[in-house]
C-alpha cells in the first residue's frame, strides 16, 4: 500500500469534514472535536493526555492514527480549507 493510499484510508476513518460541523473544519470522526486543537495543544507542549483529557469523546486509537498520518496529510488537513475527506 502505497503512502497516498494508506493517508486516505486514515483520512476517511479517523477524520471527518463537513458544511455542517464547525463551518466544515476537520474533526475527529464521530464528534465535534476540531484536529486543530489536537495540533494547537501538542505545539503548545502540551501532551496526548491532556488532550483527551479535555475531549473524552476523542479515542486515543484516533489520536495516534492521526499522528501517523504523513506529515503532508497533517499539513492538508489543518491548513487547507478545500482539503476533502470524503
Amino acid at each position: 500500500m502505497t503512502q497516498a493510499t494508506r493517508d486516505r484510508l486514515f483520512e476517511t476513518t479517523v477524520v471527518d469534514r463537513n458544511p455542517q460541523v464547525h463551518s466544515g473544519a476537520v474533526v475527529f470522526r464521530g464528534t465535534r472535536v476540531p484536529v486543530s486543537t489536537l495540533t494547537e495543544i501538542l505545539k503548545a507542549g502540551g501532551t496526548i493526555e491532556e488532550f483527551l483529557d479535555g475531549f473524552p469523546g476523542v479515542e486515543r486509537w484516533q489520536v495516534e492514527t492521526f499522528l501517523d498520518l504523513s506529515p503532508e496529510a497533517v499539513e492538508r488537513l489543518t491548513s487547507d480549507p478545500r482539503a476533502r475527506t470524503r
